[in-house]
């Protein structure tokens, strides 16, 4: 084993959660009278937390105080229907459970809601995660090292002998700045060429070649 840990991102990663964040965004910003968004965009938008979403998918010049009370509406409704259309990729279940029968610790570090991450990973991947960790108060979002490191101090490991999947910049960050290796995969949100342009060095294109990696 190269590796005693394997950390996860969540949206684009193990779970295909775009047509529920797109149909969410929407609804929130149809209460607020405001022109809703294509799902290419949402796509684009994703990543950096729900916060972050609103304020890229809200017209210019919207109030902080706006998007505020719009990420105040948005996680009570997005929590109620984050389970209608989303759906784990092909081989992702088969590869965690693998990866655990091998003796890996496994874990979620995601930039979505805390409560979400935790309801997702137990609907979809029950009892298969050690650790779940999303967005909470007080906590810099990826790709900020804390959540990460947190599970690290958690595990009882050394960065050096852990690796991040995740599918977008802002894993690979993520990864860089928790001092940590990375491994990008082909099937998320932003693709192969989007990563090697955001110094992706090592990318999967099956969820499978991942066990050969670790």
């Amino acid at each position: 084993m190269k590796y005693k840990a394997v950390i996860f991102d969540m949206d684009g990663t193990i779970l295909d959660t775009l047509d529920d964040l797109h149909h969410a965004m929407n609804y929130i910003l149809e209460q607020y009278q405001m022109p809703v968004i294509t799902r290419d965009q949402a796509r684009r938008y994703v990543g950096n937390g729900i916060r972050k979403l609103i304020a890229r998918a809200v017209p210019e010049g919207t109030s902080d105080e706006t998007i505020d009370a719009m990420f105040a509406d948005f996680l009570p409704y997005y929590n109620a229907h984050c389970k209608e259309a989303t759906k784990a990729y092909d081989g992702i279940v088969d590869l965690l459970t693998e990866l655990k029968k091998r003796g890996y610790h496994i874990a979620v570090v995601s930039n979505k809601a805390d409560t979400a991450v935790g309801i997702l990973a137990e609907d979809y991947f029950p009892g298969l995660f050690e650790i779940t960790v999303g967005e909470r108060p007080g906590v810099k979002r990826k790709p900020a090292p804390d959540s990460v490191n947190e599970v690290l101090r958690i595990l009882g490991i050394e960065s050096k002998d852990a690796i991040y999947v995740g599918d977008s910049d802002v894993d690979m960050d993520t990864a860089k700045n928790a001092n940590m290796d990375a491994i990008g995969v082909d099937w998320g949100f932003r693709g192969e060429e989007f990563l090697r342009n955001h110094g992706a060095s090592t990318i999967v294109y099956k969820p499978e070649e991942i066990l050969d990696l670790v």
